[in-house]
């Protein structure tokens, strides 16, 4: 881009575009309840898919990648450490929107978004593990397993700040499954190690978002 938006404003837009409450406000476009109150309260996917059917998720699911892709596009080629912290940005506003008094969901689509523009391998490793996961009933350890790659596959693609752009990237997920829905920190050790790995305050089965 010959003339770059300044990075104040690549953030400020990528703020408000993963603050917007997709899964929420297609469930009651759909005459859904308050996603808050579906299940354990995460505002995702899987919950929008209990009340509204698969159609509904598949065109909100599309909306969740257009947010991640956000920032990353604005920031452009040659910023791919902004487009970095707008799409970390945009994952932050989604997982503790503003509009839903700080509850929000996990920023698994929005991640998936950021690395289609940043690095398309890092996105298709992220669904290998997210869609092995389900497979295999473990779904926040395939996650959890796959994001690790993000970090060497954008340095493999971007040099050497990619690494650091994958850091990034993974900071709003990993801190929304320590703090859980209640946005409290673990009690202890253990249980802040279930819940980064497993996306659970103990070792079971788990659906991500």
């Amino acid at each position: 881009m010959p003339n770059p938006l300044p990075a104040p404003l690549v953030l400020a837009l990528a703020y408000l575009a993963g603050s917007v409450p997709v899964a929420n406000l297609a469930a009651r476009a759909t005459g859904g309840p308050d996603l808050r109150r579906v299940g354990d309260g995460t505002v995702s996917g899987t919950a929008l898919y209990a009340v509204s059917g698969f159609p509904v998720l598949a065109l909100a699911g599309v909306c969740e990648l257009a947010k991640g892709a956000a920032g990353p596009l604005l920031a452009g080629r040659g910023r791919p450490l902004l487009g970095a912290a707008a799409a970390a940005t945009a994952g932050a506003a989604h997982n503790w929107s503003p509009w839903l008094a700080g509850k929000g969901g996990r920023g698994v689509s929005l991640l998936l978004g950021a690395t289609l523009v940043l690095a398309p391998e890092a996105a298709l490793a992220l669904a290998a593990g997210l869609g092995g996961g389900r497979l295999a009933g473990e779904t926040g350890a395939g996650t959890a397993l796959a994001s690790l790659a993000l970090p060497p596959l954008l340095a493999r693609r971007l040099g050497g700040g990619g690494a650091l752009a994958g850091a990034v990237l993974l900071l709003p997920l990993f801190a929304k499954r320590l703090v859980g829905n209640d946005n409290r920190l673990p009690p202890g050790l253990a249980v802040a190690a279930a819940r980064l790995a497993f996306d659970a305050d103990r070792h079971r089965p788990r659906q991500e978002r």
